[in-house]
């Protein structure tokens, strides 16, 4: 195994503002091979992420994790990606339902320590369970989502889950993004459409007035202390994770360089 850390890919992603998110996805895939994933929640960058990865023929599972709280809506986009777009969506689940978890431990969400303790059990955990499995996950955060994302790299290290996030979209604006689902049969989220710029569990996601930031309709009932579920890597830390262990040979796959053994 060698180590691979978060300094080594910020000095690769440099290299890889330029391409588009389709070249990034390719190389994703013949970078990492059937150790590649993709996570989405069903949203519009998910969406786009998804028709990315159909479109250009890859074999890549889509991760979705169902909390057992998500609007219907939500489903019915997850089958649809999956119907049509011909791609292998894998449901993840926790381990309790929500009732489960009611009847044993109260309604989390009701408080900011409550909500975080719960959206580590709901989201967090069923992603964790996948640790091992993949060596690169694709996900779909925008530095234009602001917040914590506004800077967030193309490569980052995902230390619990010990592989590669990659964020092909890092640099897509609301204009591209826009312009993409325009001239593209995207599937999108119905929600959207109905006021909701960001969207989660049914409990505790609302639609966004006017002028209100992105994700003022997360856990709007908890006021400006909690904003995100911990799922992405960027959202809990500050990029600054030291390092996680590969194989060898996939470390110099992933920074196109050949390690020389030879003393």
């Amino acid at each position: 195994m060698a180590r691979l850390t978060q300094a080594q890919l910020n000095r690769l992603g440099k290299t890889f503002e330029e391409r588009t998110p389709q070249d990034l996805i390719r190389w994703a895939a013949e970078t990492f091979g059937d150790r590649l994933g993709a996570i989405s929640a069903m949203q519009q960058s998910g969406s786009i992420v998804c028709h990315m990865i159909s479109t250009l023929k890859l074999n890549v599972p889509i991760l979705f994790v169902d909390t057992g709280v998500m609007f219907q809506e939500t489903l019915d986009t997850r089958d649809r990606i999956a119907s049509e777009y011909g791609l292998e969506v894998r449901t993840l689940a926790p381990e309790m339902t929500m009732t489960e978890q009611t009847e044993k431990l109260g309604v989390l969400y009701l408080s900011v320590e409550g909500q975080q303790q719960c959206c580590h059990m709901r989201k967090v955990e069923p992603l964790l369970r996948e640790k091992g499995n993949y060596d690169a996950l694709i996900g779909s955060l925008r530095r234009a989502d602001g917040g914590r994302r506004g800077d967030c790299p193309i490569l980052m290290i995902d230390l619990e889950m010990n592989c590669v996030r990659i964020n092909p979209l890092a640099n897509f604006t609301d204009e591209q993004l826009e312009a993409y689902i325009a001239e593209n049969p995207v599937i999108v989220n119905p929600l959207h459409f109905q006021g909701y710029s960001t969207i989660g569990c049914n409990r505790c996601t609302t639609p966004v007035m006017p002028g209100e930031p992105k994700r003022a309709g997360r856990w709007r009932h908890l006021g400006p202390w909690s904003s995100y579920c911990g799922i992405n890597p960027s959202d809990v830390d500050d990029g600054t994770s030291v390092s996680i262990e590969l194989p060898q040979d996939l470390v110099d796959r992933i920074l196109g360089v050949k390690t020389d053994f030879m003393i």
